[in-house]
């Protein structure tokens, strides 16, 4: 299987989500800053990098791991994968798009918006891991949801 998780920009709850189901964070407790940070992607990418997979590993069960920025159209994304996967003669079965978005709160708004439009990266990205703290347990769950669904 293929999991596939997305937000709006692919950098924040996705990229988290895709750290937690690949035990690079803890599912039983808030990581520490340091610990977020170190996670490949958080808070990297650019707005160039929008409408592209990355790949982050394979999980225990050999489920492969991908995020992907959509947006704010998060139909696009299992739209166009379930379109490639019948183009290449695949079952659109083996993919499981998941949305991270409804994690995103305020404090990750407007820390990816000093960030990106002001140029406030110290401040814009404190206000992140603000941000993602208060989300990780609904993140958490989102995560635990779509294991169940690969799971042999």
């Amino acid at each position: 299987m293929y999991v596939v998780y997305h937000d709006s920009s692919g950098t924040h709850s996705s990229v988290i989500a895709a750290a937690i189901h690949l035990n690079l964070l803890p599912a039983d407790r808030i990581p520490s800053t340091s610990d977020l940070l170190n996670i490949p992607l958080f808070d990297g990418l650019e707005r160039k990098d929008l409408g592209r997979l990355f790949f982050h590993g394979k999980d225990e069960n050999n489920n492969q791991i991908y995020t992907i920025g959509c947006h704010r159209v998060p139909q696009l994304v299992s739209h166009a994968l379930s379109s490639v996967f019948q183009m290449i003669d695949r079952n659109p079965e083996e993919i499981l798009c998941v949305d991270t978005s409804p994690t995103i709160n305020q404090w990750i708004r407007i820390g990816n918006w000093s960030s990106r439009q002001l140029g406030f990266v110290t401040l814009g990205r404190s206000l992140v891991v603000h941000g993602t703290f208060n989300a990780y347990p609904k993140i958490v769950s989102i995560v635990k949801n779509a294991k169940l669904k690969v799971a042999p």
